[in-house]
């Protein structure tokens, strides 16, 4: 009897994870609406409120002990606490913080607030890294926790994310009082996965990780919690993919066929043997009797339009057909341009669609794909129009795919009755990430640019130093080579709110790794804007030369014309937003300026530094930098030391805080919040094969010992199932 009634506790207990937060003790209504401002609308909403770090007071370090230079924890008391002001916008609180073995002064930015919360006398726990200017110890903008009067020395304070109105010390408070009422929780994570990998049970971990008895206990406690998350993101994608290929006929494609064999042999150069890889594992996936969704993962110039040009020429030797879908005009049109004369040498037929196709064009094309007279149809968002019907499309094939919603993806391949799918990518990122993303697909990368001898040198300057860099742009233009400029804006812009500032990044440039934070202030009167920069390079630096510009505002057939002349050599330097990112291909290009280098993102820079390079003549690229901060400067450097775009999205993903390595605007990726794809990545692999293994056992996990895995599944996903797609 006592066991039933054990197991209706923890079931009750269970269940009241899915309850308001009102019902924790504490929580009154003024503070739910608070909550709700965070995200906590339930108790699972609370309890996975994790601590940012903590307040290790088992460690703690004297003042006099503290060493230059190293992080630790100290605790003392206030002596003294002032508000200074060193300009007119900038605050400091400034602390004089005593313990039995000296002074420690700890400098505190725009937090003014801190005057009426904290006073001499009080006792506080400060953790940070220790300095040593103008005489005394010092830590600036520490991580600090009231003491309420004690030492509290042997204990370790959790950190949670805070606000204003609900203090850290309140929330620790409120998600203690939710521990103990879902205390003895059960696990939706099966015994033996539990015991393969040695985790804790998820009571275990949500009661360590929010109040650890030590920093190895709550180590292990987010190692069982980030498996949990990970694994329930696989699981859900791959779901998603059995369900969309349910009961569907896949087709089997041919891979030895004869416009296969002609179009390799079309081919004017050898692939390398990272090409044939990545070729044979398409090949592989297109000629399985299970629907392909494969992810070809590309550095700048690692030939992936010429795997896809295999893998379409595999569609039409079985008798089926492929749209390729762009994000671009510029992009599509290259893509027609580079691959046209591959289909023609192969007996392909293929045609161009856009935005800008005429209506005759158009209704030739629509008819033409129709009717299977057109084998392969290139072209942006206008192959998403409802009157675009192939007669029988075998293969979905989409560049830049990130580019494209999961609606957008998902209207391409219902076009087919059960087409393969192959997606496209020159954005590098670490394997760790691709299947945390993208978990539901197979995958193959090409990280080697091929046939090019030429090198690409990267410098970083500053603002005013920017002169280096037009002189770099003048040599390269009297040996007969042409340049790129590139600004973060089309011209002069209202900075009068965040909403104005991104929608006028989003119409010039995709921003895949920028957090919002990083860009926010793009609209600041310091940075360049393009149709400004044009005009004064034209008037002031190269009056001899022609200077062109190019934006996203700009009409299709606008865009198309510049580009063309600056192809045709008859602009000699380009200032651009960042729409030449993909899809521009100028062998004579051989100098690339970037402007306020310092607000973009890594990958981007890698990607927008892909333009030059692409021919016989080394070229050189300038980062020019707003800032003179140290920190910014050292991640700009990052792009000198290396050229491998994987190494460089790999260095820009260690330098993000946690929340921004996946961002929870990307589909799915709000379940994760405790994943670091750079330190996570052994689990990350892990819980794939897990998930997959799981999967191909029972894929509707109807198995009992499956049970709680569906349950949490439908509890975590249910909101997200219209937001996540291959």
């Amino acid at each position: 009897m006592g066991q039933e009634k054990s197991k209706i506790d923890r079931l009750q207990r269970t269940l009241a994870l899915e309850s308001k937060v009102s019902h924790v003790d504490g929580v009154s209504a003024n503070r739910a609406s608070v909550l709700r401002k965070l995200n906590i609308e339930t108790v699972r909403d609370l309890v996975t409120h994790y601590p940012r770090r903590y307040l290790d007071l088992t460690n703690v370090t004297t003042i006099a002990q503290a060493r230059i230079g190293e992080q630790c924890t100290i605790a003392g008391q206030i002596h003294a606490i002032e508000l200074k002001r060193r300009r007119r916008n900038l605050q400091i609180v400034e602390i004089s913080l005593v313990d039995e073995t000296g002074l420690l002064i700890v400098s505190v930015f725009h937090q003014p607030w801190l005057m009426d919360k904290m006073h001499a006398g009080d006792h506080i726990a400060i953790a940070g890294k220790v300095e040593f200017n103008y005489g005394y110890k010092r830590m600036t903008n520490p991580f600090m926790e009231q003491l309420a009067g004690e030492k509290a020395e042997g204990r370790i304070i959790p950190i949670h994310p805070a606000t204003e109105k609900i203090s850290p010390a309140w929330m620790r408070r409120l998600v203690a009082n939710a521990l103990e009422g879902i205390f003895g929780v059960l696990d939706p994570l099966p015994s033996a996965l539990r015991q393969k990998h040695g985790l804790m049970s998820r009571n275990q971990a949500l009661q360590a990780i929010h109040l650890p008895k030590s920093m190895d206990e709550a180590a292990q406690a987010k190692r069982r919690l980030v498996y949990e998350e990970l694994l329930m993101l696989e699981l859900f994608m791959m779901q998603q993919e059995h369900e969309r290929t349910r009961g569907l006929e896949p087709v089997r494609h041919i891979v030895d066929g004869a416009h296969l064999q002609a179009l390799r042999a079309a081919l004017p150069f050898a692939l390398t043997s990272e090409q044939e890889q990545a070729a044979a594992d398409i090949l592989k996936v297109l000629s399985a009797q299970k629907v392909a969704n494969h992810l070809l993962l590309g550095d700048v110039g690692t030939g992936k339009t010429v795997i896809a040009a295999i893998a379409m020429a595999a569609a039409k030797d079985t008798g089926g057909q492929a749209l390729l879908l762009a994000p671009t005009e510029v992009l599509a049109r290259q893509h027609a341009k580079t691959l046209g004369p591959l289909f023609e040498a192969a007996g392909m037929s293929f045609a161009l669609l856009t935005g800008s196709t005429s209506a005759p064009e158009r209704e030739a094309s629509i008819k033409g794909v129709a009717s299977g007279a057109i084998d392969v149809l290139i072209g942006t968002h206008a192959l998403l129009e409802d009157d675009v019907l192939p007669a029988n499309m075998t293969l979905a094939i989409i560049d830049e795919q990130q580019r494209f919603g999961v609606s957008q993806r998902a209207k391409l391949l219902a076009k087919g009755a059960a087409p393969d799918a192959l997606y496209l990518t020159a954005t590098p990122i670490p394997r760790s990430l691709a299947l945390t993303l993208f978990g539901n697909l197979t995958l193959s990368y090409l990280k080697e640019r091929p046939g090019i001898a030429a090198k690409r040198k990267t410098h970083v300057v500053r603002k005013t130093e920017r002169g280096k860099a037009y002189d770099a742009a003048r040599e390269a233009l009297k040996r007969g080579h042409q340049a790129y400029v590139v600004c973060p804006l089309i011209g002069a812009q209202p900075s009068s709110t965040k909403k104005s500032q991104r929608d006028g990044i989003a119409d010039d440039g995709y921003y895949p790794d920028v957090a919002i934070d990083d860009i926010s202030d793009f609209a600041s009167e310091d940075l360049s804007s393009a149709k400004q920069e044009a005009e004064f390079l034209q008037k002031r630096v190269f009056s001899e030369y022609a200077v062109g510009l190019l934006h996203g505002k700009m009409t299709a057939q606008e865009k198309q014309e510049v580009m063309d002349a600056f192809q045709q050599g008859s602009i000699d330097v380009l200032v651009s937003t960042t729409v030449i990112e993909v899809g521009v291909d100028v062998p004579n290009a051989t100098v690339m300026i970037i402007e306020d280098a310092d607000r973009f993102g890594l990958s981007q820079l890698h990607q927008l530094r892909g333009r030059v390079g692409r021919g016989d003549a080394d070229s050189e690229v300038y980062l020019v930098s707003a800032t003179n901060a140290e920190a910014a400067l050292a991640r700009l450097n990052a792009m000198v030391k290396s050229d491998d775009g994987f190494k460089i999205a790999a260095y820009d993903l260690s330098l993000r805080r946690e929340g921004d390595i996946l961002g929870n605007k990307q589909s799915g990726t709000s379940a994760l919040k405790l994943v670091n794809v750079i330190r996570d990545a052994s689990t990350i692999e892990m819980a794939h094969a897990d998930a997959a293994e799981i999967i191909a056992a029972d894929p509707d996990l109807a198995s009992p010992d499956h049970a709680a895995l569906a349950r949490e599944l439908r509890l975590l996903f249910t909101e997200e199932k219209s937001a996540i797609g291959g």
